[in-house]
This record gives structure tokens, sequence and C-alpha cells, in this order.
């Protein structure tokens, strides 16, 4: 097992990307906190089925209070934390309406609502984590981008350049962090029809992106987890600051 003994948190991990994540590292070995807005007890139920150790929180990734308690938490139950999977973020949830729109149509609730979940919440659990990385002398930081943040989507500019943040944010963590052994690295997965992105995209959307790939077939959660276990693992001690796009080849990064 890859991640054997290690500790990780991942973010939005009640449904979508972030449960399929959890399942993988805990089959991987890894103690897990799962935490999320939404109730987590069934993914918590899945892991222990499978014999894995977890911790399941209800937290508010805009909140520097629910992030401070998320990490300590972690670290009461668990004596350190190893891993932090920033995939907690807003696609989905928004009423398709109010989210896929023109520019001109955007205003600013739409792009408060995005950037405080997809960037400053992602910046809050790294601020949380990173005290105690510092302290045990390593740690992985795996954030959850978007290909996106490459291409631009018509009617997604808050989305897009939300996630055009995430990869700035790893590149100067990354630079910050390596003194201290932290590696800090992103994955860029392309459309994935999670729940929520069946919500925000047609069918006809999704068959064109497929069609427009070297591969054709639809990518599933579990082709973005395995990028995110090897980020985790002690595979890619090497690797940081870099951006690993998941994409079936529709953008060449």
């Amino acid at each position: 097992m890859r991640l054997e003994n290690k500790v990780a948190i991942i973010t939005g991990s009640a449904r979508g990307m972030g449960r399929v994540f959890a399942l993988r590292l805990a089959k991987e070995g890894a103690r897990l906190t799962i935490c999320d807005v939404l109730d987590c007890a069934s993914v918590a139920e899945e892991i222990k089925a499978i014999g894995g150790e977890v911790l399941a929180l209800k937290t508010d990734v805009t909140s520097e209070k629910d992030t401070a308690e998320m990490a300590k938490k972690t670290a009461d139950r668990f004596g350190r934390i190893d891993i932090l999977v920033n995939n907690a973020a807003v696609i989905g949830g928004i009423e398709v309406k109010d989210f896929v729109k023109p520019v001109e149509e955007l205003v600013a609730a739409d792009w408060d609502k995005i950037l405080a979940v997809n960037v400053k919440g992602l910046f809050l659990c790294c601020k949380a984590v990173i005290p105690y990385m510092k302290k045990q002398g390593r740690g992985k930081i795996v954030n959850i981008a978007s290909t996106v943040a490459f291409t631009g989507v018509p009617l997604f500019l808050h989305y897009s350049t939300s996630k055009g943040g995430v990869v700035t944010m790893t590149r100067g963590l990354a630079r910050t962090l390596g003194e201290f052994n932290i590696n800090v690295n992103a994955v860029a997965p392309g459309l994935v029809m999670t729940e929520a992105m069946q919500a925000a995209v047609s069918k006809e959307e999704s068959k064109r992106v497929v069609e427009a790939q070297l591969i054709k077939r639809s990518l599933k959660p579990e082709d973005i987890a395995a990028a995110v276990v090897f980020l985790a693992s002690d595979e890619a001690d090497m690797i940081t600051g870099q951006t690993l796009a998941v994409n079936a080849g529709e953008y060449l990064h």
C-alpha cells in the first residue's frame, strides 16, 4: 500500500470526486479525515467497511475557525498530518441559471461565492495544516485545479478564474514551503461528469469534449484519484510546484 500509515485530510469528500479520493486513499492505507459542508457519515461508513480508519467532520472551508479545528482535530486523533487534498470547490450547488452566465450578467455575489470556496478556502486549509507539516519536517499538499485554468470556458469566467488561482497558489506555496520538505502540487482534471458537473454541463457538451480528446473515453473520478495518490505518495518526493493535467489529451499542457 502506497500510503500506509499516512494521515490525510480530504476536503469536499461527501460526494463526487472527493468521495472517490477518500475511498482510494483508504485502500492505499491512509488514515483519513473527511470533511465537507454536507454530511460525510455515509462515506465514513464506506471507509470503515473496507477496514479504514476515519474521522468525519463538518467543515466550511471558507471559515478560518472551521479549518483550524479541522487540522487540530486531525492531529489530536492521529498524531500528525501528512497529506492535504484540497478538493472542496463550488461549481454545482448553485442553480445552473445562476452559474452559467455571460460575463456582463455576472454579479458580485456570483463571483464572491466561487472565489470564496475555490481560492480562499484552499488558502485557509493550507494555512491550517502547514504548521503541523513544518513541525514534522515533511508533508504533501495536492490541490484540485482544472484544465479550464488553461483553456478558459465561455460562461464560466468566475470558475475558470478561480482554478487559475489554484494553479498560481500551488506554485507560490511550493516556493514558500520547499525548504521545509513540503511538496505542493496540483491535479487539473478535464471534464469529469460528477453529480455537480451533470447539473452544469449538458450531455451534448460532454459528448463534444470526449470527441475532442485524444483518448475517446469519458474521464472518471478514479482516473483523477490515481494522480492524487501518486502526488501524495513517496514516489513524488522530488516533484513540487507542478500541475498534472489528467484530461485524456483534450488539452496538452
